[in-house]
Parts: C-alpha cells; sequence; structure tokens
C-alpha cells in the first residue's frame, strides 16, 4: 500500500471515490491525493492549485495540473464535466467559499469537502484557558501565518448545506489517525462531506 494511503483523510476521499471516476481536485497541493487516487483507483484526474512550487512537483510527478485561482471560477468547465470535485483542505482556505462551492457542485456530479473544525476540543481549551487562537494538529499556525480565511465548524458547515439545498451524502470525522463517531463537532478534528446538488 502506497504510504499515502495511510494517511486517514485521503482513506476516506478515496473510499467515497469510484473505480475510473473522473476527478478534479482543487487545490490539490503537491498532488499527493491526486498520486495515490491515480494509483489505487485508477481514476482520470487534473489539479488546480496556484502554488508555483507545488505545479511543479505534480509535474515531476507526471501529473495533470493547471495553475489558476480557483476564486476566479471554473467558467472553462462545463457542468458536470467530472464525477467528483474535491475542495481536501482548500474550502477554508478561499475568498469567496460560497462561490467556489457552487461552482464545484456544478462542474461535479458529487463534491467532497475536507476542512478543520475549528471548534475542536482542543482548540477550545486553547482559546478558552489561553486567551490565544489556538494552535493543533490541523491548525498548525500561528494567526499571522495563517492560510485559513474562513473559520468554521462541522456544525457550521452543517447549517450551511441545509440552508442552501446542499445534499450531505456522506460524513466522516477524524482525529489524529483514527475516525470520530461520538460529538464530531466537539471530538473531530477535522470533517469530510460527500454533497451532491
Amino acid at each position: 500500500m502506497n504510504q499515502l494511503a495511510n494517511k486517514i483523510e485521503y482513506r476516506v476521499i478515496s473510499d467515497w471515490i469510484d473505480k475510473g471516476a473522473s476527478v478534479l481536485d482543487l487545490g490539490c497541493g503537491y498532488g499527493g491525493l491526486i498520486a495515490l487516487l491515480i494509483s489505487e483507483k485508477q481514476v482520470r484526474a487534473q489539479g488546480m492549485d496556484l502554488s508555483d512550487k507545488a505545479i511543479q512537483n505534480c509535474i515531476v510527478q507526471g501529473l495533470s495540473v493547471f495553475q489558476e485561482d480557483i476564486d476566479a471560477g471554473l467558467s472553462e468547465y462545463s457542468a458536470r464535466s467530472f464525477d467528483y470535485v474535491i475542495l481536501n483542505q482548500t474550502f477554508q482556505q478561499v475568498k469567496r467559499p460560497n462561490f467556489v462551492l457552487s461552482e464545484a457542485l456544478r462542474v461535479g456530479k458529487k463534491t467532497i469537502v475536507g476542512f478543520p473544525n475549528f471548534l475542536y476540543i482542543k482548540a477550545r481549551f486553547q482559546m478558552f484557558f489561553n486567551g490565544k487562537v489556538p494552535v493543533t494538529a490541523s491548525l498548525p499556525f500561528e494567526w499571522y501565518e495563517t492560510p485559513n480565511l474562513h473559520f468554521l465548524s462541522i456544525a457550521d458547515f452543517t447549517a450551511y448545506c441545509k440552508k442552501g439545498g446542499i445534499q450531505i451524502e456522506r460524513s466522516a470525522f477524524t482525529t489524529k489517525n483514527k475516525t470520530v463517531k461520538l460529538l464530531p463537532n466537539l471530538f473531530a478534528e477535522t470533517g469530510f462531506f460527500l454533497l451532491s446538488k
């Protein structure tokens, strides 16, 4: 098994994707998830990222990637161009999350969103006892270095989906390298959602 497959977030996402599917990974970073999905699920994948370094790393691996700002939209893609669009650790970093998610839902038959839960219990304790913005495994940056622009919880996201008429087909919640079943808004560091419109 590929070493990246041991990352629980990659296992959750991979389990939700059908073999041979078409995938667009928005904010693909260094291409670890795309490479895993190609290797284990034989997907047809494209990635998109802003970082020169990330794009170069993906190209070296032979991955199909484009340097684009996903906040500008996905106008070059027609509706339902992909079986899955992935926003893993990207949704909370974009300037216009509502627009980006609506574009992902338009372009993909299904959309997978994964983000850090800002109301994870350790973060709550750090804010309460230290009086400072938390730094945790899923939020490893000081406030002045964080790429995160939007601070949401699992409960915030589920309410957002309900209000927007977005169907949550599946969800999973993780902490460290295990899944969380009980009170995920409190005990999960990361939430994952399989969505459709």
